[in-house]
């Protein structure tokens, strides 16, 4: 999109990486960042298709996208995503810790419980603190520039109240310990690094294109806004976080859920 025709806060020779691109909330962020100016590093581990239409979407566009392919459970893996962003633009100025195993939908989905927790734990805890801590040391390193770089966590809106069943039992732990490495991070890495969270409510990615009735009105009613959330209403939210506008933002969780609903159902 021409920039005389961009609404947003420019982000213009920004250089952001995302990880887990390919699709859903990943994908929303990687455009709606591209659409704003940033060149972006898109990061995939299996879907390589769907990494590739995001990759294509930005170029189609007029916008500037790399595609890296990482298992971010590998340490080799790891350090390879961070030297290739880092040494491809020289700095980075946004880091989005976007990846996380999908064990809702696809083949993952037949797992055990147990088998379950040990890949959420290993992909979405473990090697994002990994991760994170070396993104961390590169970008305290860098030249300062005039608003410090930024670095974004998903995290869940119902993480700390808790939800009943498998998924409550296995995403409330995961994404509480996500949410409060974020907060540990913020204090680690200020002043230099600005590092924030943002909890996603009931958000109509592929497990919630498939959901039935019951679960449909469970997601709807409980938010003040009467609707599922999109992906791009949280990319929405991180490209504010990793723009000059949020300069002074920093060690926050912000819910993206439409407000959750406590007024009585019937």
């Amino acid at each position: 999109m021409p920039h005389e025709q961009r609404r947003f806060a420019s982000l213009d020779g920004f250089n952001i990486v995302v990880t887990g691109g390919s699709s859903g909330i990943g994908k929303a962020t990687c455009l709606r960042l591209a659409e704003q100016g940033a060149r972006v590093v898109v990061h995939f581990h299996q879907n390589r298709t769907g990494a590739e239409e995001t990759v294509a979407d930005i170029s189609g566009n007029g916008g500037t996208a790399l595609l890296h392919q990482a298992d971010l459970r590998d340490a080799d893996d790891r350090d390879h995503l961070i030297e290739t962003s880092f040494s491809h633009w020289g700095r980075i100025d946004a880091w989005i810790h976007n990846a996380g195993a999908d064990v809702l939908t696809g083949t993952d989905s037949k797992l055990s419980f147990a088998e379950k927790l040990d890949l959420l734990w290993s992909v979405d805890v473990r090697s994002t603190m990994l991760l994170a801590r070396a993104v961390g040391q590169r970008m305290r390193n860098q030249p300062p520039a005039s608003v410090a770089p930024s670095m974004v966590f998903i995290g869940w809106d119902q993480a700390a109240a808790g939800m009943e069943g498998d998924a409550g039992n296995m995403f409330g732990p995961i994404k509480s310990a996500v949410m409060a490495f974020s907060d540990s991070m913020a204090q680690t890495l200020a002043p230099h690094v600005r590092v924030n969270c943002v909890a996603p409510g009931w958000i109509q990615t592929a497990w919630g294109r498939q959901t039935d009735e019951a679960w449909n009105r469970r997601a709807v009613e409980s938010s003040l806004m009467l609707r599922w959330g999109k992906p791009e209403d949280v990319a929405a939210v991180i490209a504010f976080l990793c723009s000059p506008e949020a300069s002074f933002v920093n060690g926050q969780t912000i819910e993206v859920n439409g407000g959750w609903n406590r007024k009585p159902k019937g």
